[in-house]
């Protein structure tokens, strides 16, 4: 075994989103561009059952992939990805993939296993997941409850970590969860330098809600009515200071009070009241993930009249207190 080297399998099939595969790896190609001195680098294998050729879910073909039987025995991490439904199935029908997932689950150099959006199907079927927290694409949570009753599933986490086993949901989450695990093996410096350079807007914890507050806002009609009502959705989800009472959004809008509340209702799926209060939560818990500020500045950001009234919301919707949340997701060095 290479004390230099980390090895990490990619395992997919056909019909795969890209993102899933790509998106994990390009965590760790970048990781090698600025780990530091000292830090074993990470070598990438993207696998199958029986290797050769894959075509993604756009159409992308990815030549060379390894066969599992020719894969090294030091393989440190091993990620699963996902494919179409019929390769899905033909993969845990063939006697191959997930005997191979199990005997490597106990294999000493193995120190993690994990999967990406629907490949947690895969790692269900192994009986990996059984008596363990895991989540999923939040479109197939349902069924991975269904098909495999003993996984304990957190359907609204981004990713879980139970003991060597990891899970995310879908697309995007699978990044999430590649710089979790490279601030495990990096520190948070790395992992932070890497989000950057991936330009993404923010990096997302683990036990943040796979449902995005914002898209599940976005309202679908074009008419002039839902035009207006989305600018003032952004306004609130982007500064919720200030008065943001339902007369004085009604106004913003040009409408009465009670046509507004209705319209609104009708085309979001929440109260005005409840929508700010949950604009305001989040915007909170990005600020404490992302910045050093002291709990009374990130108060008077994110629309709170007081400290108190933070600290009374993150208890009634999260269960804890800022600081607390802060303390364990937060990653600002």
């Amino acid at each position: 075994m290479d004390n230099n080297t980390r090895t990490i399998v990619f395992i997919t099939l056909d019909g795969v989103q890209s993102l899933d595969l790509t998106g994990p790896m390009e965590v760790f190609a970048m990781a090698n561009l600025h780990k530091p001195p000292g830090m074993p680098a990470y070598r990438l294998i993207v696998a199958s059952p029986h290797g050769g050729n894959i075509t993604t879910h756009a159409g992308l073909e990815i030549h060379g992939i390894s066969a599992l039987r020719d894969l090294p025995a030091d393989i440190d991490t091993i990620i699963v990805t996902s494919g179409s439904e019929a390769a899905m199935r033909e993969a845990a029908a063939e006697n191959i993939l997930l005997p191979w997932l199990r005997e490597r689950s106990t294999a000493s150099t193995t120190r993690r296993i994990a999967s990406v959006c629907i490949g947690a199907l895969v790692l269900a079927a192994a009986g990996l997941l059984n008596g363990r927290r895991a989540t999923t694409h939040w479109n197939c949570c349902a069924l991975l409850q269904k098909l495999f009753p003993d996984v304990k599933l957190d359907a609204d986490a981004i990713f879980t970590a139970d003991g060597p086993i990891y899970t995310s949901a879908g697309v995007t989450a699978g990044i999430d969860l590649c710089l979790s695990l490279l601030e495990a093996d990096g520190g948070s410096a790395l992992s932070l330098t890497v989000a950057r350079e991936l330009v993404l807007y923010m990096r997302r914890a683990g036990g943040q809600s796979q449902y995005s507050h914002t898209l599940k806002s976005q309202v679908s009609s074009q008419t002039t009515t839902s035009t207006r009502l989305q600018q003032l959705l952004n306004e609130i989800l982007t500064q919720p200071t200030g008065d943001l009472r339902t007369p004085a959004l009604a106004a913003r809008v040009h409408m009465s009070e009670r046509t507004f509340s209705r319209i609104f209702q009708q085309e979001t799926g929440n109260t005005p009241a409840r929508f700010v209060d949950a604009a305001r939560l989040e915007f909170a818990k990005n600020l404490l993930i992302t910045t050093n500020w002291p709990l009374a500045r990130i108060a008077d950001h994110s629309g709170y009249n007081s400290l108190d009234t933070l600290h009374r919301s993150f208890m009634k919707h999260l269960g804890t207190a800022p600081g607390f949340f802060r303390d364990r997701f937060g990653g600002v060095v």
